[in-house]
């Protein structure tokens, strides 16, 4: 491996773990952030001069510690930060892996603090924990960059004029602050689900953590359960850079061991009683893998979880299953009361049941909207497949679940 793809590795893997540490240590975003980035750039001119380190997050660590003390004792203005001239001075050295201690569930509850917002915190925590750029975070909430720096920024001073603590809450608290957490591993995850397989298994690992934290709460189990099931199909979702469709994927490329762990958790969650939104999407990524797809017990789920969310993108999947159901007009009439004109999987949606209702300008329109607004290049060159296709499709022209 190339070093310069092994630092690459390092910050997909490491930066969330090392950035929680630095947090942890220092009880200051702002200044961790700049630490971690530090250390990054340390390592990008290092690494491949004098090898990589046996332990790169202890090094990263070690040495984001060394530049945040040096930064704090060359600002003197930054006396509140005075405890910190006694910790004991770190050395670029190996350092052993378990005195960096795991802090990221630490960094999630913090950055989910009910003094903020929702959406700040899932964000805060997508470019944290995460390491999401700002642009896509901004994508992943259909917002402009400039919307969500501000909002980040805002999040960060609230969390530090509020004194809000960097620790797991205490168990009485835990339920009220679930909803924010898992927002936020789903968003992570979803974000993976396009592509970054790295940030899958972040969201996974993150998953596992949380059923193990709160072994009694049915949407930990469902959370995960779904993301298992999801991400068991990754391998099989694209052939030659585009999107393929659930009914065309290869089944020997599915995750069978992801699939039966996705199983056990969905179990599991519905022994507790669980019908939130997270276990009816589980149940539904279930279903899915079956063959034949029952599709009206599909479109019930979905129905139900719509009437949870008010979520137009529930409904949107709700036409889609009431499409391969056999319905595609009813379908078509559901896509057009939604308002999600800058969804992009609205307009493909809507291009594919126009395609089979025989209405094919209007569905080369729809396929050019999309197109205008997709982001992923796989979604892209599925899109623009379906596009080339449009005119000369005469036989299967089924709504596609990915």
């Amino acid at each position: 491996m190339r070093r310069p793809a092994i630092l690459e590795q390092a910050f997909r893997e490491e930066w969330g773990r090392v950035l929680a540490s630095l947090i942890g240590f220092l009880g200051d975003f702002d200044l961790a952030e700049e630490a971690a980035q530090d250390a990054f750039a340390i390592a990008a001119e290092r690494w491949p001069r004098e090898g990589t380190p046996t332990n790169p997050r202890a090094w990263l660590v070690t040495t984001a510690r060394n530049r945040a003390i040096d930064r704090i004792r060359r600002d003197r203005t930054l006396a509140a930060k005075t405890r910190l001239l006694d910790a004991p001075e770190p050395v670029e050295d190996v350092v052993e892996e378990t005195t960096i201690p795991d802090e990221r569930l630490e960094l999630v509850f913090t950055c989910c603090h009910p003094a903020l917002e929702l959406d700040a915190q899932v964000a805060l925590t997508l470019r944290t924990l995460g390491g999401l750029r700002t642009e896509e975070i901004a994508r992943a909430f259909l917002v402009p960059e400039e919307t969500m720096a501000k909002r980040l920024v805002r999040a960060k001073r609230k969390i530090k004029a509020a004194g809000i603590p960097f620790r797991v809450p205490p168990a009485h608290l835990l339920p009220d602050r679930l909803a924010a957490v898992l927002a936020v591993v789903y968003l992570i995850f979803n974000e993976g689900y396009g592509g970054r397989g790295d940030l899958s298994a972040e969201a996974i690992r993150l998953g596992r953590a949380l059923a193990e934290l709160m072994p009694d709460e049915p949407e930990v189990h469902g959370l995960l359960a779904l993301m298992l099931v999801n991400d068991a199909r990754r391998e099989a979702r694209f052939s030659d850079g585009a999107v393929v469709l659930l009914r065309d994927q290869d089944r020997a490329l599915w995750d069978e061991n992801e699939i039966a762990a996705g199983r056990v958790a969905l179990d599991r969650a519905l022994a507790l009683g669980g019908r939130g939104p997270y276990v009816l999407q589980a149940a539904i990524a279930a279903l899915h893998l079956d063959a034949p797809q029952d599709w009206p017990q599909i479109a019930a789920l979905y129905g139900e979880l719509g009437r949870i969310t008010g979520s137009a993108v529930v409904e949107l999947n709700r036409a889609a299953a009431i499409a391969e159901a056999g319905d595609p007009g009813a379908a078509l009439a559901l896509v057009e009361e939604l308002e999600l004109d800058r969804y992009h999987y609205h307009h493909a949606v809507r291009a594919d049941l126009l395609r089979r209702l025989g209405r094919i300008d209007e569905a080369r329109t729809a396929y050019e909207r999309a197109l205008e607004l997709v982001h992923s290049d796989a979604e892209r060159r599925f899109l623009e497949q379906q596009l080339a296709e449009i005119t000369s499709l005469k036989g299967d022209t089924r709504v596609g679940h990915r």
